[in-house]
């Protein structure tokens, strides 16, 4: 990972922020990996409450990760945490709102958020976006899942956008990136930053 992430570093203007994830929660892993490589932030599974994915258990690591950020120096990486996220079920923590997980993860210093749908490419729900957003107005708050052409106009509130699945050919994320749809999402981009 750190090789990959140091080429794609190397590859971008350095105003383009680059982050990297690690999957199964290897949190700190990505830390050590968006440090070495001087990646400006990382994306992190099970920041706050714990919760069953499809890897098994996941406790909340908000306190040991910061501890382990601060440790290897790595301060300037800021930690984006996926909330209540896709491939998980959340029951042991029904009773606490997505909005309550955002406040959350401010407390416990997350730099931003991210509202997920329920897998990979399931779109996110525009009214937990807006329940997020207005829960931590003074973080950014990411869409992670399910972006497409289609209902991109749902999200243009969201600080940024995550995409991935639906750049890949058919929509499946095992498959080669497809030009034209990145073409036609991007299109259909700065029609709403012009507007």
């Amino acid at each position: 990972m750190t090789a990959v992430s140091t080429l794609v570093r190397s590859i971008l203007p350095p105003e383009i922020p680059v982050g990297v994830q690690v999957l199964a929660a290897a949190n700190q892993s990505a830390l050590a990996v968006a440090l070495a490589s001087n990646l400006q932030f990382v994306r992190v599974e099970g920041f706050v409450f714990g919760h069953v994915a499809d890897e098994g258990w996941i406790d909340g690591c908000a306190g040991p990760l910061l501890r382990y950020r601060r440790q290897i120096g790595a301060e300037k990486v800021s930690i984006f945490a996926d909330i209540k996220k896709k491939h998980s079920a959340h029951a042991v923590t029904a009773d606490v709102s997505i909005a309550e997980t955002a406040a959350a993860a401010d407390f416990f210093r997350a730099d931003g958020v991210i509202v997920t749908g329920t897998a990979t490419g399931a779109a996110a729900s525009p009214a937990e976006l807006a329940a997020v957003a207005a829960a931590v107005p003074q973080l950014p708050v990411f869409i992670g899942s399910g972006v497409t052409a289609a209902n991109l106009h749902e999200f243009r509130t969201a600080t940024g956008l995550i995409i991935g699945t639906y750049f890949k050919q058919g929509g499946l994320w095992t498959n080669d990136l497809d030009h034209d749809r990145i073409y036609e999402l991007m299109t259909e981009a700065k029609q709403f930053a012009h507007s």
